[in-house]
């Protein structure tokens, strides 16, 4: 009787490991190249000085962070379906999709208004995802 329990916990354990949604196998992000991310931040948030450069800032933030999510290889066809990839991953994921969903507004939508507090939280939520997945 012994036997049969430990052969079936032995094949509980493998198709565990098989599914991959085992926490056992829970998928490492690729390391990614820190210098390069570190680079392309300060180029961004040299665009923040000036408030007609701040819808850019945005963007260009959405997609370095798209980048990294590509790079560090998130299953998905748009960056929204790579988010949710990566959300075990990444702590802040409601700063990250308020940040996300403000450059599809500014991208999709005539004159929206940008306020400070809307840049500085939508980059803050950026960095915060770039640094959870070791690109800064």
């Amino acid at each position: 009787m012994s036997e049969t329990y430990l052969a079936i916990a032995a094949i509980v354990i493998i198709l565990i490991l098989i599914s991959g949604t085992g926490f056992l196998l829970r998928r490492k992000p690729k390391a990614l190249n820190q210098a390069y991310y570190q680079e392309r931040w300060q180029e961004l948030q040299k665009l923040c000085k000036d408030k007609s450069t701040w819808p850019l800032a945005v963007i260009d933030a959405d997609k370095l962070l798209d980048d990294a999510l590509k790079r560090s290889k998130y299953k998905g066809k748009t960056m929204g379906e790579r988010l949710v990839s990566a959300q075990r991953d990444i702590k802040s994921n409601d700063e990250v999709w308020y940040g996300h969903k403000l450059r599809n507004r500014l991208v999709h939508e005539n004159n929206v208004k940008l306020s400070e507090r809307d840049v500085k939280d939508a980059l803050i939520g950026i960095r915060g995802a770039l640094k959870d997945l070791g690109a800064l």
